[in-house]
């Protein structure tokens, strides 16, 4: 059969990667994909992501049987839905299932009314009422946190240590549009303590299937210090996580999400990716994702053993409840390697050196990566991911890093302590 990805990240690349391996797969597809889905897929990259009509197109071109969205935009912008419309099969949910991650004031609405464990929090539609609540509450600001209400590419979440920050913060979103339309509305909520964890699941709109859990470190530098960027790597599992909570997760959060979706007739397929706060016994969801997540696709793909290809099938056949899947139990690290002055500022067109002498088990996905003059070049912010997996967590650590000191790029930037926090 065909497939075609959309998306141009990392996520999409270790997608195009594992979809690749399936024995069911006759040609391959990328739209518009980047340097490192060219060697596995055909990339089709005079189309634009946005233009429905023009993808619907390839699709018919190209005899496409089945559609993967990696990014959230275009799911937000109802691409599933007019694939749907012209009868094909798409895994990823519809614009009304990636509200959920759309619009933060509908999935925290969402989450109350579904009994699901979430922060206290209000929405805000005016500049001077999201003021005077940070004003009234100056002096417990730093029990707040602030958040675009729309899509912000993961960085449309502030934490204040002041009034200082909170009120520059809400001045940025709603008056300066740093976040453009994103930050129409904001949502301020209770911080909740404990540690993250990302539970991502299959879904078919009525079984799901639990994927292995991750921590992703999303400031920019050591020690969890600096602004919130996309990712900058992460680790599974995390093994602090018990399997009692995992079970508890697994059926009150994920499985509980999707039954409620479908109460209020949102037939949700695709990937449901929870963001969770753990404090000892203590649940909470802090945000939903209705797509892979980037960087954790990395980790995942390289932690299935099964065929992605065949999951996704079932995932828009609603057979999700036929199909087993198998994991690499073993830890598994991804380091991003990113331009340096992200998620600021930064420079692009740099070489990239040292990719040929990377260890046979070790994975690298490109993100921003493109190919000039028979040669990569560095074209975004977050570059690439490196991920080894090891008998421990240590072991996965050094086998990572150590390929990771082998390539090289002009600024290159990343974290020397994914996996220890």
């Amino acid at each position: 059969m065909n497939v075609l990805i959309i998306g141009n990240g990392g996520r999409e690349h270790a997608i195009a990667w594992k979809i690749n391996q399936s024995p069911l797969l006759d040609n391959l597809f990328c739209l518009p994909g980047n340097a490192g889905t060219e060697s596995l897929a055909t990339n089709l990259t005079n189309i634009d992501i946005a233009h429905h009509q023009s993808i619907i197109d390839a699709v018919q071109a190209n005899t496409i049987d089945l559609v993967i969205i990696g990014p959230e935009q275009p799911l937000a912008d109802g691409l599933a839905d007019s694939l749907n419309a012209n009868n094909v099969k798409v895994f990823g949910p519809t614009a009304t299932g990636a509200k959920l991650e759309a619009s933060k004031s509908f999935s925290k609405s969402f989450m109350k009314d579904s009994g699901l464990p979430t922060s206290n929090f209000d929405i805000f539609s005016d500049i001077d009422s999201a003021l005077n609540f940070i004003n009234k509450n100056e002096s417990s600001i730093t029990d707040y946190v602030i958040k675009a209400d729309g899509l912000a590419a993961g960085k449309g979440v502030i934490l204040p240590n002041n009034i200082d920050e909170a009120t520059r913060a809400i001045n940025q979103i709603m008056s300066d549009k740093i976040f453009g339309n994103a930050g129409d509305k904001l949502i301020i909520e209770k911080r909740i303590p404990g540690k993250e964890v990302s539970a991502h699941a299959f879904s078919d709109g009525k079984n799901i299937i639990p994927m292995p859990f991750v921590c992703d470190h999303k400031p920019v530098f050591d020690g969890n210090k600096g602004p919130n960027t996309g990712g900058m790597g992460c680790f599974s599992p995390p093994q602090w996580l018990s399997e009692q909570l995992q079970r508890t997760i697994n059926q009150d959060i994920s499985a509980k999400t999707i039954e409620s979706l479908s109460k209020i007739n949102i037939d949700y397929k695709g990937v449901l990716y929870p963001g969770l706060m753990i404090d000892g016994q203590d649940i909470n969801i802090l945000e939903y994702n209705c797509r892979f997540g980037d960087p954790e696709t990395q980790i995942l793909m390289s932690k299935l053993q099964s065929d992605l290809l065949e999951i996704c099938l079932a995932a828009a056949d609603k057979k999700l409840d036929q199909i087993n899947i198998k994991w690499d139990q073993r830890p598994t690290v991804g380091v991003i390697l990113a331009s340096g002055g992200y998620p600021g500022d930064y420079d692009t067109g740099h070489k990239i050196t040292g990719l040929a002498d990377i260890d046979d088990d070790i994975n690298v996905f490109f993100a921003g990566v493109k190919r000039k003059d028979n040669m990569l070049i560095t074209s975004g912010g977050r570059v690439m991911a490196v991920v080894g997996s090891g008998n421990t967590l240590n072991e996965a650590r050094e086998k990572t890093y150590k390929n990771v000191s082998r390539i090289k790029f002009a600024n290159m930037h990343y974290r020397t302590d994914i996996g220890l926090i």
